[in-house]
C-alpha cells in the first residue's frame, strides 16, 4: 500500500437566482475563462463560510482549538478578562498595556487600528497572551513600567510572548485549526508563519455568465393609507442576480495537515506512532462543509442554500491537477440533458482523458445525484460514506 500525498476534491454547485460573491461595485464577481465570461465565487469568499459554518459538521465540531481573525485583539478578546485578572491596575496601566501588545502584534502602525492588517490569533494564543498582561499588570507600578515590560515580551533571545514562542508551549494547534487549514503571515513574527494544508480555487460557472438586472421597489406602508398620496413607493432599486452551475476544486495536502495539527514533522505524518484521529475528522467534516454549506450575499432575499449535485475525491500521491479544463469550452444544456447532467459527463471524461495520458495514480469516491455509477471510478456513494472514506486515508495513511 502507498500513502496518499494529497486529496483532491472537485464538486458542482448549482445556484438560481442568487448574487454569492459581490465585487467592490456590488456586482457579482466574474471571471473570463475559455473565451468566455463566467461568474465566480473567490477563494476567500468559500473558505470564510465553510471556517464560519456553524452546523452539525462545523469546524469547531470537531474538537480542535480555533482561531479568530481581528485588527484589535486586546479591544475585544484581551482587555476585559485582563480587567478581571488584574482589578488592582489603573486604567492608564491597563491601555498602556494594550498599546504595547498591539505593537508587538501588529507592527509599527499598530497606533492606528484603521491601518492594521487583520492578523489571525489561535484562542490559545490569545489566552496566553491575557495570562501573560495579567501577570505583568498586577505587578506594575505605572503606565510606562508596564509598556516596557510588555514590549521586552516581543524582543531579544528570551522573549516569551512571541507568536512562534507560545506555539513551542502551547503545542501544534496554539494558532488554531484555521491556520493549519489555510495557513498564516505573520509579518512581525515570521518564525509563527503556518504553510496552508488546504488550496482552494476560484469556483466559477461551468456556462457563459447568466445574470439580469432585479429592479424593485421599496413600499411605505404608512403612506398607503393616505388617500391622497400616490402608490407608496419609498425607493427604487436595482441589484444584479445570477444562475449558475458552479466547477469548485480543494487540494488537502496530507502529510502538512497531519503536521500543523499534531507537531510532527511532515515526512513522518504516516508513522506508526503518529496520532491522525484529528486530522482525519477534521478532513471528514469538510468533505461535508464543502458539499452542503452555501456561500451567499443577499441571502434574505435569495435563500442561496444549494447542496452539490457532484462530488468527486481522490487520494493519491501525485502533484495535484484541477479538472476546470472540462469547462474550458462553456457547457450548453440541450433538449435531452441539463447542464448539470452535461457538465458531470464532461467532468468525468476530462479525468479518463488525463488517465489515458498520464496513467491513473490512488483511489477514488464520488457521489452525484444523476448516475449511480460511473465507467472507470465505480459506484456512486452518500455523503457520510464519501466524508468517511476521506477520513479514512488521513488515518490509515493508505491509498487504497
Amino acid at each position: 500500500m502507498s500513502t496518499p500525498r494529497f486529496l483532491q476534491i472537485h464538486f458542482l454547485t448549482s445556484y438560481a437566482g442568487a448574487l454569492l460573491n459581490r465585487d467592490d461595485a456590488g456586482l457579482a464577481k466574474r471571471l473570463s475563462y475559455g473565451g468566455a465570461v463566467r461568474t465566480r465565487v473567490s477563494s476567500q469568499c468559500l473558505k470564510r463560510h465553510w471556517r464560519t459554518s456553524a452546523d452539525e459538521w462545523s469546524l469547531a465540531a470537531t474538537g480542535a482549538s480555533l482561531s479568530t481573525r481581528t485588527r484589535d485583539v486586546f479591544k475585544y478578546a484581551i482587555r476585559d478578562q485582563l480587567i478581571a485578572s488584574a482589578p488592582s491596575a489603573s486604567p492608564e496601566v491597563i491601555d498602556a498595556a494594550g498599546a504595547a501588545l498591539s505593537r508587538g502584534l501588529y507592527g509599527e502602525k499598530a497606533d492606528d487600528p484603521k491601518k492594521r492588517q487583520a492578523l489571525l490569533l489561535g484562542w490559545r494564543e490569545i489566552d496566553f497572551l491575557t495570562a501573560q498582561l495579567a501577570e505583568i499588570a498586577r505587578d506594575a507600578t505605572n503606565a510606562a513600567s508596564v509598556a516596557e515590560s510588555v514590549t521586552q515580551m516581543f524582543k531579544g533571545k528570551d522573549t516569551k510572548a512571541n507568536l512562534s514562542a507560545i506555539r513551542e508551549s502551547g503545542g501544534a494547534l496554539a494558532a488554531g485549526l484555521e491556520a493549519a487549514l489555510f495557513g498564516r503571515m505573520v509579518t512581525s513574527d515570521p518564525a509563527a508563519n503556518t504553510d496552508a494544508a488546504m488550496h482552494v480555487a476560484h469556483a466559477f460557472t461551468v456556462h457563459e455568465q447568466e445574470s439580469e438586472t432585479d429592479y424593485f421597489t421599496v413600499v411605505d406602508d404608512l403612506k398607503l393609507r393616505d388617500e391622497d398620496a400616490d402608490s407608496g413607493s419609498a425607493g427604487i432599486f436595482d441589484t444584479e442576480l445570477t444562475s449558475g452551475l458552479y466547477y469548485g476544486y480543494v487540494v488537502i495536502d496530507v502529510p502538512l495537515l497531519v503536521a500543523n495539527i499534531t507537531g510532527v514533522k511532515p515526512e513522518g505524518w504516516a508513522d506508526a506512532n503518529v496520532d491522525r484521529d484529528l486530522p482525519a475528522k477534521v478532513v471528514q467534516h469538510l468533505v461535508h462543509l464543502i458539499a452542503t454549506v452555501s456561500p451567499g450575499a443577499k441571502k434574505g432575499s435569495t435563500a442561496p442554500y444549494s447542496f452539490a449535485s457532484t462530488l468527486l475525491v481522490e487520494a493519491g500521491a501525485r502533484q495535484p491537477r484541477s479538472l476546470a479544463a472540462a469547462f474550458e469550452r462553456p457547457i450548453r444544456g440541450g433538449r435531452e440533458s441539463s447542464v448539470s447532467d452535461t457538465a458531470e459527463t464532461a467532468l468525468f471524461a476530462r479525468l479518463r482523458t488525463v488517465d489515458r495520458a498520464y496513467g491513473t495514480d490512488g483511489s477514488r469516491r464520488f457521489l452525484s445525484l444523476a448516475h449511480e455509477k460511473i465507467d472507470g471510478v465505480g459506484d456512486a456513494v452518500s455523503i457520510d460514506e464519501l466524508a468517511s472514506w476521506a477520513a479514512d486515508r488521513v488515518r490509515s495513511a493508505e491509498i487504497a
